[in-house]
């Protein structure tokens, strides 16, 4: 059987009716094929190609109704007229239905064919149409995802030929730009740049810049346009590539107007101070690189500028007792008086908390003293919120280029220890840098040293000096202060090493040593009869440790001393750095019994409403308001002022640094308690203190005040 077909192949493919010329001229030609009986309508002859296509034996073929082999209404409707007409054809696409079940397209031809012999048939002709129907719907598929993908985007896309000729683009492009309509720019069409370039701000710049990319078909590029609108995009452009060769180009273009404009509000911010507007030490910094520029751009020798650094005295405790919105509330109008001292080329800026500065364009040593002391005056106006009445000084330091400073830092740096010397010095005024040499920093160093070797080998003393209740010149407490004399450098002042101690935190161990020796010798004279309050002042940093209400009572249990013979005298400013935290540790050190003063009062922020709130019983009247008693009006009103209000709060009053007999008086008849100072004596070693004072009677529940060792002589 497989022998016959091999040498019969045609008869396989041939019904007894086809005609044997016909079946051998369908088995030569290269498309499917098949022939039709034109009396039973049924497939005579098939192909070998056909069979392929079909995926069908010769049986299954054979003697079959065309509609069979290729069933679309088409072809049912043209074999049901066929039988009337036989001169019928066709010629269209079609689908035929492979024997797997997939579809196949194909472009069919059914044309009549007659026999000399007086036969009548079809032919019926296919040209498989399926790799290239396939091809088209994957390029069409692909073509419905590249236009997807293209829509999706952020980004306006373009596409164009080597030519610049449109090819494509998405409708982000178009609205980017404002096409009219958005689409009328077909593909093919390279006037699509006379649109751009009329909404460009410079459209001759940009059709050069075009021109260039496409005389240079792999280059990539990346450019900023500015509209006329005032938008600016971004263009980037790459060359599209085909097989390793350039074909056209891609342009992507994105706006960005806003980013610019979020970073350009970034960027504000970042120079500019959120509370008051002002330019920020960033900013400032800036400034003074400009100014620099410029002198050196002038030649020489450079002009001069003045750099001041303002920090607010005592501003923490505007926010402690007034509260954070008044503490804004002044910093605002602090820089609106400000604005005034400032020309029109001069900067001013807030460098952070409290602190500002005046960069003062053109100021030489004489402006820059002038512009200082208009700042003084300037705040010293009184700062009005409502029913509060309040005023407000500032320390200044004040730095000269290029003498003090050739970076933005050092000038600085220069006007910031300028205004620590003057917040060293009692704050409310101003000062010139002054450069510390090497030599002074190892000055420093050795001072420290050997202040840390002074307490280890016993070489500080305590002097006592006695305070005086007015009227009848008893001695009623003594102030006990420190005294430090070195083998080498001999008497050295407290006022020199006492800020280095500050500075450095050995106050905190200097202050307990006083603390302890006062208390002992106290505790001394009273086992010998004479019972002699002593006082110490207790320093910011002393009084802030968290064991130093602990460490007052174990010194009074060790001494055997009643602690009402204790007094601690603290400053406005140790109060009100923390108010809650320092009114708590002020209860718990009364409820030991120990007595508890304000010194300097009248120097801090303290309001009435907080006093009446701490347990003290005695205010100390600040030596600079006792100076200058009783010629100096101002003086006299402060003095009054303060003794008034002691005795409206039930509080002792006392006044230090009495050096005339006329002071004396003045503050006898404004109603003063008590006074010491020189007029009566110095401060006196332990044994010259005890035979100045026990001719005179023992006073019981005195207090004193004193420096924690820490002031000067009375």
């Amino acid at each position: 059987m497989s022998a016959c077909r091999e040498a019969h192949p045609a008869r396989l493919r041939t019904s007894a009716d086809a005609p044997p010329m016909v079946g051998a001229v369908l088995e030569g030609l290269p498309d499917p094929a098949w022939l039709v009986d034109g009396q039973t309508l049924t497939v005579s002859a098939v192909n070998r190609a056909a069979l392929r296509l079909l995926g069908l034996k010769p049986e299954r073929a054979l003697g079959q109704p065309p509609v069979a082999l290729c069933g679309s209404l088409e072809d049912e409707a043209f074999w049901q007229g066929a039988a009337q007409d036989p001169f019928a054809r066709i010629r269209s696409d079609t689908v035929l239905t492979h024997s797997d079940g997939q579809p196949r397209w194909v472009s069919r031809a059914i044309s009549p064919l007659h026999t000399p012999e007086g036969g009548h048939h079809w032919l019926v002709l296919l040209h498989d149409q399926t790799r290239r129907r396939r091809a088209e719907a994957e390029r069409e598929t692909l073509l419905a995802e590249l236009r997807a993908t293209l829509e999706s985007t952020a980004d306006g896309i373009l596409v164009v030929d080597l030519a610049g000729r449109v090819r494509s683009f998405n409708r982000r492009f178009a609205k980017l730009w404002g096409l009219p309509g958005g689409l009328l720019h077909e593909p093919g069409d390279a006037g699509l740049w006379l649109s751009l370039q009329r909404v460009m701000r410079d459209g001759e710049q940009y059709r050069l810049r075009i021109e260039a990319l496409l005389d240079a078909p792999l280059m990539r590029s990346s450019d900023m346009l500015c509209l006329a609108d005032g938008r600016v995009l971004e263009q980037v452009s790459l060359p599209q590539m085909s097989r390793g060769e350039p074909i056209g180009r891609v342009f992507s273009f994105r706006d960005l107007s806003e980013k610019l404009a979020a970073h350009q509000r970034i960027e504000e911010l970042g120079r500019s101070d959120v509370l008051t507007g002002t330019p920020n030490r960033r900013a400032l910094a800036d400034r003074i690189v400009q100014q620099m520029a410029a002198a050196a751009a002038d030649g020489e020798p450079p002009p001069c500028f003045a750099l001041l650094h303002l920090d607010l005295d005592r501003f923490k405790q505007i926010n402690d007792t007034l509260g954070n919105s008044y503490g804004d509330r002044v910093l605002r109008e602090v820089v609106e008086r400000l604005r005034s001292a400032v020309g029109a080329n001069d900067t001013l800026a807030r460098l952070g908390g409290d602190e500002f500065a005046l960069l003062i364009d053109g100021a030489q040593m004489f402006e820059a003293e002038a512009a200082a002391r208009h700042v003084q005056q300037l705040l010293a106006q009184p700062f009005n919120f409502e029913a509060l009445s309040f005023t407000v000084t500032a320390s200044c330091g004040i730095a000269l280029y290029p003498g003090d400073g050739g970076t933005p830092d050092e000038l600085l740096s220069s006007a910031e220890r300028a205004m620590h010397w003057v917040k060293e010095s009692g704050r409310a005024g101003f000062r010139f840098h002054v450069p510390r040499k090497a030599v002074d920093l190892l000055s420093r160093m050795r001072l420290d040293h050997d202040m840390r070797q002074a307490l280890a080998e016993g070489r500080f003393r305590l002097h006592y000096q006695p305070q005086v209740e007015l009227g009848s010149d008893r001695v009623i407490g003594a102030e006990a202060l420190i005294r430090w004399r070195d083998p080498r450098r001999g008497d050295i002042s407290p006022a020199e090493f006492i800020p280095l101690a500050e500075e450095s935190g050995f106050v905190v161990a200097i202050g307990d040593w006083v603390l302890r020796e006062a208390v002992e010798q106290a505790a001394s004279w009273l086992a010998h009869g004479m019972r002699m309050p002593v006082a110490v002042n207790v320093s910011a940093l002393q009084f802030q440790q968290a064991h130093f209400v602990d460490t007052v009572a174990s010194v009074l249990r060790d001494a055997a001393l009643p602690p009402s013979m204790l007094e601690l005298e603290l400053t406005e400013g140790v109060l009100m750095s923390d108010a809650e935290e320092g009114l708590k540790r002020m209860q718990a050190l009364a409820a030991l019994g120990v007595t508890l003063s304000i010194d300097d009062f009248g120097t801090g922020y303290s309001s009435l409403g907080y006093l009446k709130r701490l347990p003290i019983q005695r205010l100390k009247i600040d030596r600079s308001f006792v100076k200058g008693l009783p010629g100096d009006a101002s003086d006299c009103g402060i003095a009054n002022a303060i003794v008034q209000m002691g005795r409206a709060l039930g509080l002792q009053v006392i006044a230090e640094g009495v050096e005339t007999e006329a002071q004396r008086d003045f503050l006898a008849q404004a109603g003063c308690h008590e006074f010491q100072g020189y007029l009566y004596a110095p401060a006196l070693g332990p044994a010259d203190f005890e035979r100045r004072v026990r001719p005179r009677r023992p006073v019981v529940d005195a207090a004193v005040s004193g420096w924690l060792g820490l002031a000067g002589n009375g």
